[in-house]
């Protein structure tokens, strides 16, 4: 059934928290649960009895409870509880002892089934429970109902009297934002609240939906954890499905050109929330489930569903894809970086010295002495691809500055000239001659003179990396080149725009990526990732130090542990930190899944505004989520699971919401 937002807003707004029967002066809000017996900043302790709970149809762990004070003076606040667990009582040991005696005494000699006195029946019923204070509902005489998120006062605990909210109630704290209440035209809905794996009672009374805030999104970090099935993805889609509705309101196209012009307002957001320019959106499929029709998704593959905003990418080359291939001898510096990726982690002094060569042209065209380095510099790098087997364009050649005694130390009668224009196999005997007779006195006579050796330390590198010889005329000894041999399959010999360019223009627009990398190694997803994140992340920074507006780009991870830093690495410079850390002014969104929060780096996890938390299966995951906001009162319940109904039930904390919500998240499914 659609909602009408109209009846939402004018449903919970006309919610009071504070209306009493004229008649007794009880709280009309809820249901009568119990009593507190102790009260503090921070907790508060319930005294219940049997026949209360059954009347309030159960108090499920994590619920919300609602406690009011009572006095001839009206005080118009209230304390938002949640329950944690059981308490002990001040007489739980005497009702024990006479409980035990009971046991052991009943000899049912009257026949019926308890011989229990209705006095003895009375003191049994009652039990302790222990809640959490999430805050203080207040009403304010300029703005209504306020909430705080801790207790500015409390009085003595025999003046409370505790609920348990009705639907209408429970909908507007579920719901209740610092700007007030949710309800707006662009409000999502995205679950109903749920307290229990058990649904007895809580069948039996109505759904109460759940609402997330646009703002709450974009640009923010959001994280989904929870073991494989339960209904992550599924989270992911309705996130996606409701940053598309977002994004067709947006109020205006944004220029993707960077033409200097400087714009008073960066705002990203108008008035009413809404995004001014389409929102981009780019999801790094490392399973296939997005890009692909698959079972579980019954026809709501989310290429599917938005044909004509999505774009798909691929390793591959497959039908309805792009392929994200670089021709390294056309785009060297893209190929180049992503050569970087790939031996990153690789501690050799010579594979040091490769990958920390500049191969940027020089901008002036002026300077013959940095053209001609430069121009060495490529060709040898070229040479290095040919030898480690990157087909090599028909026709292909490379021109540089030579000299003619070197060409003839080459070939001894000079027929080989490289500033015409060479080979690379030829190229690759040049540059091979050269080090092996880098003490020729050409050398040594040339560093007299001009104060510096013919070779600078890039130059010298690429010369190594080619021969696989550390020193001139020495054997080979170090794999060099064969190093680049993996990373082959990531050439093409096509020519165009760079995949990464063309993918940030159509997110400019407000399309759909999803770049599949369900049939790379992890290694290649890698690569991938970090050099498409890096490339977004460039423009946006460009175009916020020139004050041109960046429009909303959020990107969704999928088993983010395979890409993201690890817990312990520190190296805040990866992408994947400078997005979570940096991305907030940039306009830049996170969303990532994964199983486990112990996997993922703590300068991530710091950064998250809004979690999504399904089941767990170990205490090490729990006790890591424990150090997040109120997650740790509910620790105890993520670790249990049932297969076949909890699937999206999730505890969910948002960042425009004070606390944590139990939520059983909609099945995603075609609007």
């Amino acid at each position: 059934m659609t909602l009408s937002f109209t009846n939402i807003i004018a449903k919970i707004a006309s919610v009071d928290l504070f209306k009493r029967n004229n008649s007794t002066g009880n709280i009309e809000t809820g249901i009568f649960i119990g009593r507190p017996f102790h009260i503090d900043y921070e907790k508060a302790y319930i005294l219940v009895a049997d026949s209360w709970k059954l009347k309030a149809k159960g108090i499920p762990q994590g619920s919300f409870l609602l406690a009011y004070y009572e006095n001839e003076n009206d005080v118009y606040e209230v304390l938002l509880l949640r329950v944690v667990k059981p308490a002990k009582l001040p007489t739980d040991n005497d009702v024990i002892s006479s409980m035990i005696e009971y046991y052991k005494d009943n000899l049912k000699t009257s026949g019926k089934e308890s011989q229990l006195d209705s006095y003895t029946k009375y003191e049994f019923s009652f039990s302790g429970l222990e809640c959490r204070i999430l805050g203080t509902f207040y009403k304010d005489d300029k703005e209504g109902t306020r909430f705080g998120a801790d207790v500015e006062n409390f009085y003595s605990a025999h003046n409370y009297r505790v609920i348990k909210p009705n639907p209408d109630v429970l909908e507007l704290i579920v719901n209740f934002r610092e700007e007030g209440i949710t309800g707006k035209p662009t409000d999502i809905k995205i679950g109903k609240v749920r307290y229990s794996s058990s649904l007895r009672f809580q069948a039996q009374e109505d759904d109460v939906p759940v609402f997330v805030s646009p703002k709450d999104f974009l640009g923010k970090r959001t994280a989904l954890f929870g073991m494989t099935r339960t209904g992550k993805s599924n989270t992911v889609k309705k996130v996606i499905q409701a940053t598309v509705s977002m994004s067709d309101k947006a109020a205006s196209t944004l220029n993707s050109k960077l033409n200097g012009s400087a714009v008073a307002n960066l705002e990203p957001l108008t008035e009413d929330g809404l995004p001014k320019y389409p929102v981009g959106q780019i999801i790094f499929d490392i399973n296939g489930e997005y890009a692909n029709a698959n079972m579980q998704d019954e026809g709501t593959a989310i290429f599917e569903i938005y044909k004509d905003r999505t774009i798909r990418y691929s390793t591959l080359n497959k039908d309805g894809f792009k392929v994200m291939k670089v021709n390294f001898y056309r785009d060297v510096e893209s190929g180049f970086e992503l050569i970087r990726s790939h031996l990153g982690l690789e501690t050799a002094d010579y594979v040091k010295s490769f990958l920390s060569i500049d191969l940027e042209e020089p901008k002036d065209k002026t300077d013959f002495s940095a053209t001609t380095r430069y121009e060495r510099k490529k060709a040898a790098y070229l040479c290095c691809l040919y030898k480690a087997g990157f087909t090599v364009p028909d026709n292909y050649k490379v021109k540089f500055q030579g000299q003619k005694e070197l060409n003839q130390l080459v070939k001894e009668d000079g027929s080989i000239d490289p500033s015409k224009g060479i080979s690379l196999e030829e190229a690759s005997n040049w540059f091979t001659t050269i080090w092996e007779n880098y003490n020729h006195e050409l050398f040594t006579n040339y560093k007299k003179s001009k104060g510096r050796e013919w070779a600078d330390e890039d130059l010298k590198a690429l010369l190594i990396f080619l021969t696989r010889k550390t020193q001139p005329g020495s054997k080979a000894t170090i794999n060099g080149y064969i190093k680049l041999r993996d990373i082959a399959i990531l050439h093409t010999e096509t020519v165009g725009k760079p995949f990464e360019a063309e993918i940030i223009e159509e997110l400019r627009k407000g399309q759909i990526i999803i770049v599949d990398l369900s049939q790379g190694d992890p290694e290649i997803q890698r690569l991938y990732s970090e050099r498409i994140c890096r490339q977004i992340f460039a423009d946006a920074m460009n175009r916020f130090i020139q004050n041109i507006p960046n429009n909303f780009i959020q990107f969704y991870f999928e088993e983010a542990h395979n890409l993201f830093p690890k817990k312990d690495d520190k190296d805040l410079s990866q992408v994947y930190n400078r997005i979570a850390k940096e991305g907030a002014k940039l306009n830049l969104g996170l969303i990532y899944a994964t199983q486990e929060v112990s996997s993922i780096s703590s300068n991530i996890l710091k950064n998250t505004q809004n979690w999504f938390i399904a089941h767990l299966n170990n205490e090490d995951e729990t006790k890591e989520i424990k150090k997040y906001y109120d997650f740790g009162d509910f620790t105890e319940s993520l670790v249990r699971f049932s297969a076949d109904s909890d699937k999206g039930f999730v505890r969910m904390k948002t960042y425009s919401n004070a606390f944590v919500v139990p939520t059983q998240i909609d099945r995603f499914s075609k609007i």
